[in-house]
């Protein structure tokens, strides 16, 4: 039988998940599964991934690519090391890295996967994720909701029904889902959300507080320069993990910055209190979608048996104290928050490959899907009112249809557009696509049918017919189903795995981050830069400055010949290190 993964595809860590005997595992390797969402470039043109790829952004971070699940399924590309890429293909290259973990660790060549996608991902960004996986080699067999694959790794084994909502806070989406368990049947009741809210945010407030010490009290000027940005993220990003298990968070970095000739280091310390003011707005807003959910669900809180936290932010204290004060119930968070959601995509594959376990999925649709046409909005004559033909809340999967009709006799042809959306006008939705339907000659009023068809993994596909005629048009919703035909699909699966196999090799956590095949970098200091990249996020702030530089210092003493000096920055570098790998 042909192993199925699943797949956490992440905005900050991406996991891989398979079933041995019966249980759903994390695959490991060196660490315990969680792999930044990252991808890097080298200044050979090979391709760093994970561990290596978040490290190198410190000192590379114009070759460095962070976050990119934020931009799924849009057309901007994005620029990486000299060379430009759709978000696709930067997420194709995670997912490869995850695909060679899992062959190596399972011993036989992975090829099909389950995705898991934020609940409130749009038609357009699931479609981006499903071609992220076919450039990657990996036949998508389902994509599900991450609010649903939290579910799954939670499933009771009682038969009671119970009532679960999940509250999923990741690094780049939220989501919030009321999921219904009963006789073995995991039924998704309501979903909702923001793509556009997660941890980054809150990073990017305790950027903002740094930003203004030093103008404010260090009188500095910042260039506001790649570098400066990836150094305070990552600080930002430390101290909001310590903040979830200290009230205060030291925020140091030595020389951030010159006055004059003189360095100038940052050190700052910020208190869990006013981090949480600074993100209580975000925090509320979460809150808010949790009552829309309540509310799509119609229940009341008090209907609620269990909450499940899912997601690293999370472990923000202040999340559970909302969710508690609403609830009158401590949020369950004892199955790790990075990793249940990969731990439920394992659960599915493993349903998908035929193996046993509990429990049936039953997914919904949290968006509404339709069309435009002529009609009154609060009243007003309009010729964009939103037609709605599959509703929000939807279980999947769906197929509905309607009745439209021609507004003038020997009408030519009708211009179908598909929205997504709620909103009462159809041009205040998400524009999916439109196709053109050339008509039979036919008195005004003559019927068209619309169908809807969306599948399990949330694709929808469109179809119009002439009622008295039979002819019919299947739509392919250019900006929805497919941005790539068949032939563009190989060419970029192609390109993508020249990078990644291709003559300049490929670097993941495992293998030789900082090495080169394409350059003399001897084997020894080949070995040290790699040893630096792993050990870097261990050291403390100061020898973490002194490790980038001497690491920037050996590539360059290579790359100019210098092979003496790139001997004594060697020297240097192993002496920090001894101190951390004893």
């Amino acid at each position: 039988m042909d192993p199925i993964v699943g797949i956490d595809l992440g905005t900050t860590n991406s996991e891989v998940t398979f079933i041995w005997d019966g249980q759903v595992k994390v695959i490991c390797e060196n660490d315990n599964g969680i792999v930044p969402s990252c991808v890097g470039m080298t200044e050979e043109g090979g391709i760093v991934t994970g561990r290596a790829a978040r490290n190198q952004a410190l000192t590379a971070p114009d070759r460095t690519v962070l976050s990119i699940k934020r931009q799924m399924g849009e057309n901007e590309k994005i620029l990486m090391g000299g060379d430009t890429f759709l978000p696709q293909e930067i997420s194709a290259l995670i997912l490869k890295d995850l695909k060679q973990r899992a062959e190596r660790e399972i011993g036989l060549p992975v090829n099909r996967a389950v995705i898991t996608v934020p609940a409130y991902f749009t038609d357009t960004q699931r479609q981006a994720t499903r071609e992220a996986g076919q450039i990657a080699g990996l036949e998508v067999v389902r994509i599900i909701n991450e609010p649903t694959a939290a579910a799954l790794a939670y499933e009771p084994a009682s038969s009671d029904r119970h009532h679960i909502l999940v509250y999923d806070l990741g690094g780049g989406t939220f989501d919030v889902s009321i999921v219904r368990i009963e006789e073995g049947v995991v039924e998704v009741l309501a979903s909702t959300g923001d793509n556009q809210l997660g941890g980054d945010d809150f990073d990017r407030r305790i950027v903002s507080r740094l930003l203004a010490h030093m103008e404010n009290e260090l009188h500095l000027k910042l260039e506001d320069t790649p570098r400066l940005k990836v150094r305070l993220k990552h600080a930002a990003e430390r101290a909001k993990m310590e903040l979830s298990a200290n009230p205060f968070a030291i925020i140091e970095e030595d020389h951030i910055a010159k006055r004059g000739f003189q360095d100038v280091h940052l050190s700052l310390e910020l208190s869990r209190d006013e981090f949480e003011e600074m993100i209580e707005a975000d925090l509320t807003h979460t809150m808010d979608l949790v009552n829309r959910a309540l509310k799509d669900a119609q229940m009341l809180p008090m209907a609620i048996d269990k909450i499940i936290l899912a997601g690293g932010s999370t472990r923000i204290p202040m999340v559970s104290e909302m969710l508690e004060a609403k609830f009158k119930k401590k949020p369950l968070g004892h199955i790790d928050p990075d990793l249940c959601v990969a731990m439920g995509a394992g659960i599915q594959a493993a349903r998908e490959m035929g193996v046993e376990t509990t429990g049936v999925l039953v997914d919904i649709t949290p968006y509404t899907f339709g069309t435009s046409a002529l009609g009154y909005i609060n009243g007003t004559p309009s010729e964009t009112m939103f037609v709605p033909v599959i509703n929000r809340n939807t279980r999947l999967p769906a197929k509905r249809s309607d009745v439209f009709y021609t507004v003038a006799d020997n009408q030519e042809a009708v211009d179908v557009r598909v929205y997504q959306g709620e909103a009462p006008d159809a041009e205040d939705n998400l524009l999916l696509g439109h196709y053109i339907f050339k008509l039979t000659p036919a008195p005004a009023g003559s019927d068209i049918i619309m169908q809807f068809d969306l599948d399990l993994n949330g694709i929808l596909k469109v179809r119009a017919v002439e009622k008295n005629t039979g002819k019919s048009i299947d739509a392919t919703i250019e900006n929805a189903i497919s941005r790539f035909s068949e032939a563009t699909l190989q060419e970029t699966r192609e390109r993508i795995g020249h990078l990644w196999g291709g003559e300049s090799g490929v670097q993941g956590d495992s293998d030789a981050a900082g090495g080169n095949s394409g350059l003399a970098m001897p084997d020894d200091l080949a070995d040290i830069l790699h040893r630096g990249q792993e050990r870097l996020e261990e050291a403390n702030p100061e020898d973490q400055e002194e490790m980038i530089n001497l690491m920037e210092e050996i590539r360059d003493a290579v790359k100019e010949g210098r092979l003496r000096d790139a001997q004594n920055f060697k020297d240097e570098l192993d002496d920090i290190l001894f101190y951390l790998e004893v």
